[in-house]
């Protein structure tokens, strides 16, 4: 049986892919803020998530899913029961909502402003992943995975706070840290709601263990 994250990548990479050939398509889903605020098209919010500007970057968003989400889904599982799998899949569909309603509100009547990608969602993934199991090792670009999550997750949360206030390029980086921070919450708030896990000690517990392994 197909995993959620291997569903939700899979059906990324079709929609994407068919994006790829159909201008209609892709302009019917990207993130374009004007079509929300006065067309009241709330789903671009999510369908933006599920295309994307070209294979690399689909190709970094999907491995970067792909490595976390396996992990992540099967301790939602562990931690949550039969609910685990529901809240694998709000954690996701929410997250690529949450991280873009900062851009929205910043642009919600610029016409030149657009955005795709599932950046966000992944970010909140990533960063679940990274609350649940601060001590295993990250890579970036060409980092070999030798960072603690405990390590990485801070640093990339202070370069996308930098980029996103510095502008300029192609990238939603406020996407990357809302997205990031929206998954921390998310565990912790799941935690707390259904009391089954403390997210806040599990964390403290991981570096614990880092540093006595």
């Amino acid at each position: 049986m197909l995993s959620i994250t291997l569903i939700i990548v899979i059906l990324t990479a079709v929609i994407s892919f068919t994006a790829f050939r159909n201008e209609k398509v892709l302009n019917d889903m990207i993130f374009y803020p004007p079509a929300i605020t006065h067309n009241k098209q709330y789903y671009r919010f999510f369908t933006c998530g599920f295309i994307h500007a070209d294979i690399a970057h689909l190709a970094f968003n999907m491995i970067s899913l792909y490595l976390f989400g396996e992990f992540v889904e099967q301790r939602f599982i562990d931690i949550f029961g039969n609910t685990g799998k529901l809240l694998y899949i709000a954690l996701y569909l929410s997250a690529l909502a949450v991280s873009l309603f900062p851009t929205y509100l910043k642009n919600r009547n610029n016409a030149y402003y657009r955005s795709l990608g599932a950046s966000g969602a992944v970010s909140a993934v990533v960063f679940a992943g990274l609350m649940i199991a601060p001590y295993i090792k990250v890579g970036f670009f060409f980092i070999p995975p030798i960072i603690p999550g405990f390590v990485f997750g801070p640093l990339y949360l202070l370069i996308s706070a930098y980029l996103d206030k510095k502008g300029g390029g192609n990238i939603n980086h406020s996407a990357h840290l809302w997205g990031a921070l929206y998954g921390v919450a998310f565990l912790i708030i799941a935690g707390k709601l259904s009391g089954e896990y403390d997210a806040i000690d599990g964390f403290v517990r991981g570096i614990s263990y880092y540093f006595n392994s």
